[in-house]
């Protein structure tokens, strides 16, 4: 008896001026699974994804939904078929609401005008299956990045498809918030509904997964079921060869106090936080979604004001109002969000890298743009920034190249106290270990570093403390040998 699928993709090919993002890809996905789509960044994923969702056209190849050949022309024609998507870089309006966020072009009417009632009705619900506490009168721009995330989540679930492609949805979410998906997930397919998972976190897809294709370089690598592989075997598949270490750690802590912090605080994010960060030390700040991780940063920094507490600098006691006073004390911040704050997306990789280094090298109001260049060329051979030239649109690239252009940037001003949020977001294993490795050697020259991340084992396998936040308070420290998942989740929770 034939087995009957509910979405069949043959032969698929789609060239873009000088790269072929895929050739001849197949994929199939039964009603009532989770299939995992795996690769490294510029494996032809997200090309595959706007495929399947409208956004771009394909060249050659069939695709067959329920049996039957289609060929969207745009998201809408998509969406009506019966498939919808969470998209790795999120779509949000930012001045609107979230419940008109999630409804954008289908809100519920009565005659010519809106129902905002109902409106807020359908979302508080959709909100309330999925035990995400947000408000659906609430507007995104007074949102973090992770609720920014669930609201898309909901979006996504709201449109009752058959198949719904989740890209990256965990991706700036905590633990507990990645679980509730989970659950709903599980609910999703027992009703017989597919969902396609793109994530680079491989604890997740042995988790929820149970079948699984590996793209690599734009090509079909191999098919199957989760059950029949283990963790090395799909690294192997995604790589195209072994990976000897996933973490790389050669730091070794001083007693030189780089960073300290004294009962900072600001108000209704967090207070009373005290820390030191040592000469090559590797911190890592772990906390659930809301736990004011990210707002310690941001004070750091000096992007916001605290309250009250004192920050010390190599034990200077130190005012921080603005990021160029930060950097001017040796500070960089690679934030949590690239693609909002970290990049100038229609900007070149050049200027790109070059931006926060300028003032050091400009001369009677010139900038040499030869030594600028030399710079940039610098940081993109040390990063091994896969980019076909420095002109090339930052937009352009991978995750993990764009993130690297992020960290050329900052070690262009030559820091001593490296800010790191979420660093390793949405790129794959070997991106991640290129990025531990160059946490490591920063430590290793006395430096520090600083690591906020929401991805447990990251933390386990980097950090020399942990430093645990919740509700906005320090929860408590533990040192390496201490640290265990179960006591870290403790503490969190």
């Amino acid at each position: 008896m034939l087995e009957k699928w509910l979405l069949e993709v043959d032969s698929v090919s789609k060239r873009f001026p000088g790269v072929q993002a895929l050739s001849n890809v197949q994929f199939r996905l039964r009603p009532g699974s989770v299939h995992a789509l795996c690769g490294g960044n510029g494996a032809g994923k997200s090309t595959f994804v706007s495929i399947l969702m409208g956004f771009t056209h394909r060249d050659t190849g069939s695709i067959k939904l329920r049996g039957q050949e289609v060929r969207f022309s745009s998201p809408r024609q998509a969406m009506r078929a019966g498939m919808s998507v969470i998209q790795q870089e999120l779509s949000s309006v930012l001045d609107m609401t979230v419940a008109e966020n999630i409804y954008l072009g289908r809100e519920p009417r009565r005659g010519p005008f809106i129902d905002f009632r109902a409106m807020n009705a359908d979302a508080a619900a959709v909100l309330g299956r999925l035990n995400f506490p947000i408000q659906p009168t609430a507007k995104l721009r007074d949102l973090s990045l992770a609720e920014r995330q669930l609201v898309e989540i909901a979006k996504a679930l709201s449109h009752k498809a058959d198949v719904i492609i989740m890209d990256e949805p965990t991706s700036a979410i905590g633990e507990a918030e990645a679980e509730r998906l989970f659950e709903t997930i599980r609910l999703l397919t027992a009703e017989g509904k597919g969902v396609i998972y793109v994530s680079h976190r491989l604890s997740e897809i042995f988790q929820i997964a149970d079948s699984y294709t590996v793209f690599r370089d734009g090509g079909f690598v191999e098919t199957g079921a989760i059950k029949d592989i283990d963790r090395r075997h799909l690294i192997r598949l995604i790589l195209g060869g072994e990976l000897k270490d996933e973490f790389v750690k050669e730091n070794t802590p001083g007693t030189t106090r780089m960073l300290e912090v004294g009962g900072l605080t600001r108000t209704g994010h967090f207070q009373d936080v005290s820390l030191a960060v040592h000469a090559g030390e590797i911190l890592g700040i772990f906390g659930l979604m809301g736990s004011g991780r990210s707002e310690f940063f941001e004070c750091l920094f000096g992007i916001a004001p605290a309250d009250r507490g004192e920050i010390r600098v190599k034990g200077e006691r130190v005012s921080i109002a603005s990021p160029s006073a930060a950097m001017a004390l040796g500070m960089a911040l690679v934030t949590e969000d690239r693609k909002e704050s970290g990049l100038v997306l229609s900007s070149s990789v050049n200027d790109n890298i070059s931006i926060a280094s300028l003032k050091q090298i400009t001369r009677l109001g010139f900038v040499p743009r030869r030594r600028e260049a030399q710079n940039v060329r610098r940081m993109v051979d040390y990063f091994s920034i896969r980019t076909p030239s420095l002109r090339q649109l930052v937009r352009n690239l991978s995750g993990g190249n764009q993130q690297k252009v992020v960290l050329g940037r900052w070690l262009l001003t030559n820091p001593d106290i490296l800010l790191l949020d979420e660093p390793t977001r949405g790129i794959d294993v070997g991106s991640k270990r290129e990025m531990y490795r160059f946490m490591s050697n920063f430590a290793r020259e006395g430096k520090a570093v600083v690591m906020v991340s929401s991805e447990l084992p990251e933390v386990l396998g980097m950090a020399d403390r942990i430093v645990v936040f919740r509700d906005g308070h320090m929860a408590g420290t533990l040192t390496r040998d201490q640290a265990t998942q179960e006591s870290v989740m403790h503490l969190a929770a």
